[in-house]
């Protein structure tokens, strides 16, 4: 039998490496086989016919993500979610991977080295960032606890050379003490319990604000549960409980990074200013969902 390879399918349907890869390893591919780390595709290999949608294009946001996320509909609201929210949040961390690397590990699976050396823990943070986004876009609908917290934290840092560190807590709260900005953080022995009252707290109210949201980051960023990974995690938290609660979610981007710390570190004295921030990242996504067709509450 002769075969082809993933990037001769892709060429071939028209879809990208990353879907054929998904393809054969979800086994729907007659005939595929794994060679070491390689796929061979049968040569008159079909490609697989997604499953057909009713009716007319979803206008709720949560509806459309989860809509393109299970077809593997590239270039909609999914696609570029998953490119800003990874590129922007992992760049306000410190990762060095450009935006044009971001979107290409996403669309390909693969990693693009033009000239000089990419960290891999930028990589394996980027890929683990999609993967986060997902959980994030399956779990919205769920109240926010505890468990879904730390599985995000999981996620974010697996496979990382901090996973490796024999004291370095992977989807667990913190073990040694840590600053922000030369600030002290809740100590480790007290996490749990800041963590548990502030869930308690913000989930009195059943109905949550845009306010309700910003505030809770606050504490969260203040109590600094995880020996890293915080401001991402704290982010993505964000963004879910935007779409649990029906509120345009938003997308700190490199423009407004200064304007969002500045408005964590005067919440205190001056809230308005980080949700001054957040409304302005709010009107660029709103500016995504009207070039796709979604709705938002206004």
């Amino acid at each position: 039998m002769k075969y082809m390879n993933v990037n001769t399918a892709s060429g071939k349907w028209g879809v990208s490496e990353r879907s054929v890869r998904n393809y054969c390893s979800e086994g729907k591919i007659p005939g595929a086989i794994l060679d070491g780390k390689t796929w061979k595709i049968p040569a008159d290999a079909k490609k697989p016919v997604r499953k057909q949608r009713t009716g007319k294009t979803a206008k709720n946001l949560l509806t459309r993500l989860k809509l393109e996320k299970e077809s593997e509909i590239s270039g909609g609201i999914y696609h570029k979610v998953q490119i800003e929210l990874t590129y922007n949040s992992n760049h306000m961390e410190g990762s060095r991977l450009t935006h044009e690397q971001t979107r290409y590990i996403f669309e390909t699976n693969t990693i693009g080295i033009h000239d000089g050396t990419l960290n891999v823990d930028d990589i394996v943070e980027t890929s683990n960032h999609f993967r986060c986004i997902d959980f994030v876009i399956d779990s919205a609908n769920y109240q926010l606890n505890e468990s879904f917290i730390k599985q995000l934290h999981a996620i974010l840092k697996t496979g990382t050379s901090d996973s490796r560190k024999a004291w370095f807590a992977i989807g667990s709260y913190k073990r040694f003490e840590n600053e922000v900005d030369g600030k002290p953080t809740t100590r480790p022995t007290d996490v749990p319990k800041e963590i548990k009252q502030l869930l308690r707290t913000y989930h009195q109210n059943k109905t949550k604000t845009l306010q309700d949201i910003i505030a809770f980051h606050y504490s969260f960023e203040i109590i600094h549960p995880f020996q890293d990974g915080n401001g991402r995690i704290g982010r993505l938290i964000m963004f879910k409980e935007c779409l649990r609660n029906g509120i345009t979610p938003f997308i700190i981007d490199d423009n407004l990074k200064e304007f969002y710390y500045r408005g964590l570190n005067k919440w205190k004295k001056e809230p308005g200013y980080l949700i001054d921030t957040c409304l302005t990242a709010q009107d660029c996504f709103k500016k995504y969902m009207d070039y796709f067709g979604i709705e938002y509450i206004l």
